[in-house]
């Protein structure tokens, strides 16, 4: 009997630490509308929707690496107290860049000048996972990790909007890629899984910038799109987790 009840009293803890491990505080999978809680910061209405495959938004010019911050389409939440225990933020991202530097973001944010990214890039013709640091405008540069991941390709129709021509464009298409934040404390690091990986890799860690006002959230940021073909990105399967450790 004593045998049984020390089974049960194991089976029974290890429940509550697994659930601990695993709590989940937020998930927003952009079937149909945004989740409570939401903003933009800079918002081009006619340039994000939601649809039963997710969030897409049309990836403009505009930067957030330094000075400029200048890019639309910000969507900002609070975020949790990482000083309480570990937080995880992930999310789905497919986007298909064809210029420099053209991305899609998952972005432990402060504001405009401080924040920490973890994103699918395009740089120097390679579709990469790239994570940096900024605080007070000034950047540095994480990681670079070049992607190696399934791509279609199609025809679509399209419109140049300079000569109002009507044109078949090929369209790349590339497999979603899961990004992850894990912020404990005043450090951060930052994952991702491949669709040909069954586990996360590494991107890099660092500390987080400390700007005068203190106050996190967690951002999605679309930005250094071209200027006259619309691209857009889909995001889909936000979470944020605490963990128990």
């Amino acid at each position: 009997m004593k045998t049984h009840w020390r089974s049960f009293l194991a089976l029974a803890m290890f429940a509550v630490a697994t659930s601990r491990a695993d709590e989940l505080l937020f998930q927003d999978d952009f079937k149909g509308k945004l989740g409570d809680g939401w903003s933009w910061v800079r918002e081009h209405r006619e340039f994000w929707r939601v649809t039963q495959r997710g969030l897409e938004v049309c990836i403009e010019p505009g930067n957030m690496w330094g000075p400029a911050n200048d890019a639309r389409n910000l969507l900002v939440r609070g975020a949790p107290d990482a000083t309480k225990g570990e937080v995880e933020v992930s999310v789905y991202v497919e986007n298909t860049p064809s210029e420099q530097y053209e991305q899609v973001d998952l972005v432990w944010y402060y504001d405009d000048s401080h924040m920490v990214k973890i994103g699918r890039e395009l740089v120097d013709g390679k579709l990469s996972v790239v994570m940096g640091r900024e605080q007070d405008d000034r950047t540095q540069t994480i990681a670079i990790v070049p992607l190696q991941i399934p791509v279609s390709v199609r025809l679509v129709p399209f419109t140049d909007t300079r000569t109002n021509r009507h044109v078949a464009i090929a369209q790349t298409d590339v497999a979603a890629v899961r990004l992850r934040l894990r912020v404990k404390g005043g450090h951060v690091r930052g994952q991702f899984r491949a669709p040909d990986s069954g586990g996360w890799r590494e991107a890099g860690e660092c500390d987080l910038p400390t700007p005068a006002n203190g106050n996190a959230k967690i951002s999605l940021q679309f930005y250094q799109g071209p200027a006259h073909i619309e691209h857009w990105a889909r995001v889909t399967e936000f979470r944020v987790r605490r963990s128990g450790e």
